[in-house]
């Protein structure tokens, strides 16, 4: 049957012959019973997946040609649905594969904030994510995000999201905004999807997605949070209350109608923990509808704990061994940032004004003993950024540098037009100052803040030197 993929019915009696080739089958052939056999290969597009044995024993009839004809039905459906098990396996393995390759490895260290994370895929496959990344002048942007649907649709879907969401951070928009512009990005993805031809899978799964993007400042102590068709986070107090902050809803991406972001701003001490999540967690059962955060509360009543800890009890306490959707929990907890490692002035709005900014800075730097390469260049673009402010921006002024991982000078004013890196001719007086910045910065950019705005630029620090070996004897 295997050689030529057709169907065999065998009599089975003492005296047939194959019987004698496989001793054990035999013995169980004839302790029960069995009278006749029909035999097909499970066959697919020429594939042989397994073979088929039916048997009949004791008084039921012999089988006959009509039994043939549905076991070879029998036996094409059993391909069939083998085959689609073996598809629906290798998709979502793909899915999966797909999804942890665009999620973060694992989250950055951040000086301010410290993290840990808890990410149940759904047994589908999703497009669940969450992201933790550095922003400019120390601040932390935190995310998390789900999109509608399973499979490799979901998870591109949710690469794409969070490749425009990284795109759009490096512009230093307020997460309202950012979140506004997301949603322009999500509805020209359902619109892309839903001009595909019709007999694409793809058209017939809506788009839509969810999301909360938080930003910390921890020279500030404050988070600015939006969130797109999220539930909002709870904040866990360092006395160990709790409390759920009271922030704007905002609709879900994708939506091309439905309210404005909105974005709200909350104080936190330090030791605070901020957990952001999906509403899978919550679910206690597949079926059931998610449950209120209280459990979620309880479990940060000890917010000294470590936080890895805390997300395993939360996965304990409140999840079901099936969920639907993937389940996520991000935990943020603030930590203070070095008093030491920020100085900041304030300048006179005048020609004077950069030469004080090279003094101060050039002292600030030799007290945090920077390298005497990376002081000279601080101080040239310390120069530029506050000559560019005197004589585009509107004061008040003000230098501050901030030691972090990079080093980080900003310059504040009240104006709120935005400079313009230039190329200027070789006949030009001016137009080099932001030119000569983006050239030996590591990166700049211009932060719009409620009182006008920062011109900020990026210097990578060297490594630490590590101390000498010890001398070895001889």
């Amino acid at each position: 049957a295997l050689v030529d993929l057709k169907p065999r019915l065998v009599t089975l009696g003492p005296d047939t012959p194959w019987l004698a080739a496989d001793p054990q089958r035999a013995k169980a052939i004839r302790a029960s019973a069995a009278r006749t056999l029909i035999t097909t290969p499970l066959t697919l597009r020429g594939t042989v997946l397994g073979l088929l044995c039916l048997y009949r024993t004791g008084q039921a009839d012999l089988y006959n040609r009509d039994d043939v004809a549905l076991a070879l039905e029998l036996a094409a459906h059993t391909a069939l649905s083998i085959d689609n098990a073996r598809r629906y396996t290798r998709e979502h393995t793909i899915a999966s594969t797909v999804q942890r390759r665009l999620l973060p490895p694992s989250a950055a260290a951040q000086t301010a904030v410290e993290t840990a994370h808890l990410h149940l895929q759904s047994e589908a496959g999703g497009g669940g994510w969450f992201d933790t990344f550095a922003l400019s002048s120390a601040r932390t942007a935190l995310v998390v995000g789900t999109t509608t649907g399973q499979g490799i649709h979901a998870a591109t879907t949710m690469g794409q999201l969070r490749t425009v969401i990284h795109s759009l951070a490096t512009l230093d928009l307020e997460p309202d905004e950012l979140l506004a512009r997301l949603n322009d990005t999500a509805i020209r993805l359902a619109q892309e999807r839903a001009a595909l031809p019709t007999d694409d899978p793809m058209p017939r799964q809506p788009l839509t997605a969810s999301c909360v993007y938080a930003v910390y400042n921890p020279l500030t102590q404050t988070y600015t949070i939006a969130r797109a068709g999220t539930p909002s986070p709870v904040l866990a107090h360092p006395d160990g209350t709790t409390d759920i902050p009271d922030l704007p809803a905002g609709p879900p991406l994708g939506s091309a109608e439905g309210p404005p972001f909105a974005a709200a701003t909350v104080t936190v001490a330090d030791g605070s923990i901020l957990a952001f999540y999906t509403e899978s967690i919550l679910s206690t059962s597949p079926s059931a509808a998610p449950a209120s955060p209280d459990l979620l509360q309880q479990v940060l009543t000890h917010p000294e704990r470590p936080l890895q800890d805390l997300c395993d009890d939360a996965l304990y306490r409140l999840r079901s061994d099936t969920h639907q959707g993937d389940a996520i929990l991000l935990l943020a907890r603030t930590r203070p940032f070095p008093a030491e490692q920020v100085a900041t002035w304030h300048l006179d709005h005048g020609p004077e004004a950069a030469a004080a900014a090279r003094t101060h800075t050039q002292r600030q730097l030799s007290l945090w003993e920077v390298d005497e390469e990376t002081a000279y260049t601080a101080e040239m673009i310390v120069s530029e950024l506050v000559t560019n402010a005197v004589r585009y921006g509107a004061p008040p002024l003000q230098l501050r540098l901030i030691k972090d991982r990079a080093l980080t000078c900003e310059a504040d004013d009240s104006s709120y037009s935005a400079p313009r890196l230039r190329h200027a001719k070789t006949v030009d007086e001016g137009g080099r100052g932001l030119f000569i910045v983006a050239h030996v910065a590591h990166n700049w950019g211009v932060r719009y803040t409620p009182g006008g705005k920062t011109v900020w630029a990026e210097q990578t620090l060297p490594p630490a030197p590590t101390a000498g070996r010890s001398e070895q004897r001889p």
